[in-house]
């Protein structure tokens, strides 16, 4: 695995790549330690960057961290044909990062879709050793007003600052730099019509491909921790964190007050702390 040659734009941090079917996949690189992957949600110009850019520099000093980009995201590159949105194929992108990353056990932090996508690769991968979670999904529920503006792409910048203001609960964190750095990836090239075209008209059905089954969840082994914020509005914790625990008897659920889709954002003390308290025990 080489280096692009890009700026990772976190200290400590470099940017490798390697192919997957069909497509390049990126994500950053520090840190000493035990080796921890972390991977993001799926909305408007997000990446592993971006959810993580409080925990990458405090996490590098505990742990060897990659922070992947998922194919059609962020620094990664485009998935070469549709579907665009694919939790099948983002699964196997788990797979092959883990594949790629230091022999031996690995932790995973995933937010959202990624939270699914952690507890999936767990319930099937031995090597992963705990999972902890923030917002996740994973469960069938309705489609929200939240969630469907959420994946609508922004035509504007105002736009743009009422989706993030869905995700936040205190609005006022919604800075111009975390407004400039979305811009910046949603308006590359013909990257619109490729969120649009991920996204579709048919947004229940995406939400339904991310279902873990009752058996699924019961091959998860491994300790499991799953942080939801009370005021999620596009992904409600009664609908999906505390669906999913039942199923879990090993996981331990923390709920943040005042607290939106973004703990790692919004609350980032609160969730390394957990990372740590988790991860740690390795």
């Amino acid at each position: 695995m080489a280096t692009t040659g890009l700026s990772s734009g976190y200290p400590g941090y470099e940017i490798r790549e390697f192919a997957f079917e069909g497509a390049q996949v990126r994500y950053h690189e520090g840190g000493k330690g035990p080796p921890i992957l972390l991977v993001h949600g799926v909305g408007p110009g997000t990446s592993s960057g971006l959810t993580y850019r409080f925990l990458l520099e405090p996490l590098a000093k505990h742990f060897h961290v990659f922070a992947m980009d998922l194919v059609g995201f962020g620094i990664s590159g485009r998935k070469p044909a549709e579907p665009y949105f694919d939790f099948d194929f983002w699964t196997r992108q788990v797979h092959a990062m883990i594949g790629r990353m230091p022999a031996g056990k690995v932790d995973i932090l995933g937010h959202s879709l990624s939270g699914a996508l952690s507890l999936r690769v767990a319930s099937a991968n031995p090597r992963v050793a705990s999972v902890l979670t923030t917002g996740t999904v994973g469960t069938e529920y309705r489609l929200t007003s939240h969630l469907e503006t959420l994946w609508t792409f922004p035509g504007s910048r105002e736009a743009l600052r009422g989706i993030l203001g869905r995700i936040m609960h205190d609005v006022s964190q919604i800075t111009d730099r975390m407004l400039d750095d979305r811009l910046k990836v949603l308006n590359e090239g013909d990257y619109p019509a490729y969120f649009s075209s991920m996204f579709g008209p048919d947004k229940q059905a995406l939400m339904d491909s991310w279902v873990l089954s009752p058996e699924e969840l019961g091959k998860v082994t491994c300790p499991v921790t799953l942080i939801h914020g009370r005021n999620d509005l596009p992904c409600p914790a009664e609908e999906t964190t505390l669906k999913l625990a039942p199923h879990l008897p090993q996981a331990d659920v923390v709920l943040l007050a005042k607290c939106s889709h973004s703990p790692a954002v919004e609350y980032p003390e609160k969730v390394l702390a957990q990372v740590v308290a988790l991860f740690g025990k390795r």
